[in-house]
Order: C-alpha cells, then sequence, then structure tokens
C-alpha cells in the first residue's frame, strides 16, 4: 500500500480550497539561505527565481504581503534553545548582510517585516493580528526552509484559523528529500499544496 494510500484510508488529505482575501509570507529568503556556504543549498535558488514572479502578483492584487527574517540581538541576550540547538544562527544579527532579506525581493513600503529568533514566523511576534486586521483567510506561503521555518509557520497559521496555500516550487530547503517529505505531511494535514503555475491557475 502506497503513502498516499494509507494516509488516504485514515481520512488525511481532505481537500482545503483558498478562500480570498489572501496575503502571501515569504519566509526567511535572506542573503545567508540564498548561500550554500551559509545556510543554503538545494533547490534554494529556484525557490528564490519563482518567488519573485508571485511577489509581484501579490503587489498587483495589493495583497498584505509579510517578510521574516531571522535576528538575534549582537550580546546574544537572546540566545534560545534554537540556537543552541544550531549555535551558527546566532550570526545572524541586524546589520549582518546574511540577515538581510536578498536583493531581488526587498520590500516595499507598507510590507511587514518580522524579525523572530524561533522557526515560526507567528511565535513570538505580531504576524497574526496583523494579517487578521487586513482580513487574510488563505495565506500564501513561499520561503525557506520547507522543513523548518516553513513548515512551523504552515502549522501554526493553521493553528491561527489561516489556511495556508504552500506555492511549493516557492519554497525551497538545503536538501531535497526533506523538501520533498514535508511537502507531501503539510499536504496531508495543514496545507493546501500547489505549484507557482496551479496558483495563478486558482487566482484566475
Amino acid at each position: 500500500m502506497s503513502s498516499n494510500d494509507v494516509y488516504a484510508k485514515q481520512g488525511f488529505g481532505a481537500t482545503l480550497e483558498p478562500v480570498a482575501p489572501f496575503g502571501l509570507l515569504i519566509i526567511d529568503l535572506v542573503n545567508g539561505f540564498a548561500d550554500p556556504e551559509v545556510f543554503g543549498g538545494g533547490n534554494i535558488p529556484q525557490a528564490i527565481e519563482k518567488t519573485q514572479e508571485l511577489l509581484a502578483i501579490a503587489r498587483e492584487k495589493n495583497w498584505p504581503v509579510a517578510h521574516t527574517r531571522i535576528v538575534f540581538a549582537d550580546d546574544q541576550s537572546d540566545n534560545n534553545i534554537f540556537s543552541i540547538k544550531v549555535p551558527s544562527m546566532l550570526t545572524l544579527l541586524e546589520d549582518a548582510e546574511i540577515s538581510h532579506i536578498v536583493p531581488e525581493l526587498t520590500p516595499v513600503a507598507g510590507e511587514l517585516v518580522v524579525r523572530k529568533t524561533v522557526p515560526s514566523a507567528f511565535f513570538g511576534t505580531s504576524l497574526a493580528a496583523w494579517l487578521t486586521q487586513r482580513g487574510v483567510q488563505t495565506l500564501v506561503v513561499a520561503g525557506a526552509v520547507t522543513s523548518g521555518c516553513v513548515r512551523a509557520s504552515v502549522v501554526d497559521a493553521m493553528q491561527l484559523g489561516f489556511r495556508p496555500l504552500v506555492v511549493s516550487d516557492c519554497v525551497g530547503d538545503r536538501a531535497i528529500d526533506p523538501h520533498n517529505a514535508n511537502l507531501f505531511d503539510m499536504k496531508q494535514k495543514y496545507a493546501y499544496v500547489a505549484t507557482l503555475e496551479e496558483t495563478k491557475a486558482l487566482l484566475d
């Protein structure tokens, strides 16, 4: 029996249709995650390229757009369990080039930039309130990495009552196996998962 068959037999994978209004969340597409010598690799460069088109669509449609960055204090006063587990995260400081959003996706006026020190874009931040104030029901998600901050943010979005729509070729991971496994799992339990072309067709 295939994985799909097992999940279907147990009642997973029901349809979660996107419902307007839409918002866009771009997670941690910063220079450090674009660089395979720092936190990048895998299919993250392709995700960044595709996300440029997705961001252009969101701006054209006047969606609320939020970006996230991992930013730790210069004095490491906010060192936490995440940074104990991955000490190199402490290099993502406010003024460090590796913590800056990639130039291709530079935020514009009116777009929220969320600073966080844990995987989820929602934990300990104002993001949920910001999206709710703007009436967002379906949260379109792009970013890195699929198995980490993307997944954590998608799970929290679902728990907070948003409908996550994960754009599968606008999210990336430093390794393909965890990318694919987490897309499968999010599709089964937490989100609507579609390619950029499929997402564009939905919006049309």
